[in-house]
């Protein structure tokens, strides 16, 4: 009897497990999953603090989830899938603005200069020139959104959340990361919070876990073992080299060093690692691409407060340049649930590069970087202080400089030319899309694999294709 054929999947962040379980669930697969972590979830998972469940920054799964996608998470995680109302609020030039936007609330408390700059942009929209194609992240909003909106908020959040001026950041970036990138589409993205107002795809909610947003992967997770796929923990990749039709993949863990052959790579960590782990390795043009793409890191700063509540608020936004922080999430109120009486937690985001001084700073530091910020926007904690803890992604989004284009083409085209190997996700396709996209890639790869472990290229092309028209929602 000939053996299943084995594919090995790099990565257990939600794009690894989903396909891992689908591979599974099939029953024609030997089915290994390498994770260099000790835990399941990459960026998507979840950990325990002060008897609370908390994430790698603000995480929700959209109802705009692949139906699909959504019946099996539904079928996994049960009643623990909770249906829940979006409640955040914007600070722009020192106000408050709910978030998702409310017409009643804009019309109350939006700043008057702003107000009357938006609307002195919408009448001359008319006038303005289109976005070039090739255009930049600043051009391609501006000439959709005019310039109040754009210098006021979306251009310095933007320096924030990359790092960059806007003018340095590609196109790409303002067409896939910002879903309201032109004033018609604003516009009746507000009205349809109107009252009475048909709500379509579940807008103004998004569904959670009961115990955080990992859960999700650890549903998968679970699913998958019970499947008979193996998923290796604390198990980082040293080499990929291709032998005879299939791979020979060499990995540590607990201090030995594996090697094991299998017939597929489906891989999705950063892209621009597995460049390095090739055997022999790519042309040095190649690796040289692949040095031309980045990713943005982050740093989560978690405050213990000796609280219920710090806010009725499940996220704050900060575009403005006055505060480092571009985000903070209080995972109780995602959750609804308590946790320990008398404790609420609250998680910052500080985008940074590896390289910058916050990087390197202690937790004390990063600590009071966080009260000063609250204080600055006028929303000091009020409650005592029970601790800080912090958490360091490095590859938290990517960074579509102006013409990474070029160079991420060059990766792929070189990546894709490896018979047996595959990549997704959102680390293996370069991809800032949301946890439902990177799910969606995987069941897409699954049904390009036949029984005999033919993998439908032309096919995968096609879905590719659908991948590139993700728009991410905030």
């Amino acid at each position: 009897m000939n053996p299943k054929p084995h594919v090995l999947i790099l990565g257990a962040g939600p794009a690894g497990l989903g396909a891992a379980y689908k591979l599974a669930q099939q029953g024609h697969f030997q089915v290994t999953v390498l994770e260099k972590n000790g835990t399941v979830g990459g960026n998507a998972g979840s950990f325990q603090l002060a008897g609370q469940y908390v994430d790698y920054g603000s995480h929700r799964l959209h109802p705009s989830c692949e139906p699909e996608v959504m019946a099996d998470i539904r079928q996994l995680l049960g009643n623990d899938l909770l249906d829940r109302p979006r409640h955040g609020r914007i600070r722009l030039q020192g106000r408050w603005i709910h978030f998702p936007l409310k017409p009643f609330d804009l019309a109350l408390r939006l700043p008057p200069r702003f107000a009357f700059g938006v609307f002195r942009d919408l009448a001359a929209k008319p006038l303005r020139n289109g976005a070039k194609p090739n255009g930049s992240f600043s051009s391609v909003l501006e000439a959709g959104l005019g310039r109040t909106i754009c210098r006021e908020f979306y251009f310095p959040y933007a320096r924030k959340i990359w790092g960059l001026d806007p003018e340095a950041l590609s196109g790409t970036q303002a067409r896939r990361r910002v879903s309201a990138n032109s004033t018609g589409k604003l516009v009746r993205k507000v009205i349809s919070m109107l009252p009475g107002q048909p709500q379509k795809n579940g807008k103004g909610r998004f569904f959670y876990p009961r115990q955080g947003f990992g859960q999700i992967s650890e549903a998968y997770y679970q699913a998958a073992l019970r499947l008979g796929a193996k998923v290796l923990l604390n198990a980082e990749v040293q080499s990929l080299e291709r032998t005879g039709a299939g791979w020979t993949v060499q990995y540590s863990k607990n201090g030995q060093s594996c090697a094991v052959p299998v017939d597929l790579v489906w891989s999705t960590i950063p892209v621009t690692l597995l460049m390095r782990y090739l055997k022999p390795a790519p042309p040095q043009d190649f690796l040289q691409a692949a040095g031309e793409i980045d990713y943005r890191a982050m740093i989560l700063i978690y405050l213990v407060l000796q609280t219920e509540q710090f806010s009725e608020y499940d996220a704050h936004y900060f575009p403005g340049a006055d505060i480092p922080i571009s985000r903070m999430s209080e995972p109780k109120n995602y959750s609804a649930v308590h946790g320990t009486p008398g404790r609420t937690i609250l998680c910052a985001e500080l985008p940074c590069s590896a390289k910058d001084p916050e990087w390197g700073f202690s937790d004390e530091q990063l600590e009071k970087l966080l009260l000063q910020s609250l204080g600055t926007a006028g929303i000091p904690p009020r409650a005592r202080v029970l601790g800080v803890e912090t958490r360091r992604l490095r590859f938290a989004y990517p960074i579509y400089t102006k013409g990474y284009e070029s160079f991420f083409d060059q990766v792929d085209q070189w990546v894709s030319r490896l018979d047996r190997l595959t990549t997704f996700g959102r680390q293996g396709l370069f991809a800032h899309d949301n946890t439902h996209h990177a799910l969606f890639m995987a069941y897409s790869a699954v049904k390009c694999l036949d029984n005999q472990a033919r993998f439908d290229a032309n096919r995968w092309l096609n879905f590719r294709k659908i991948f590139a028209t993700h728009v991410v929602e905030d």
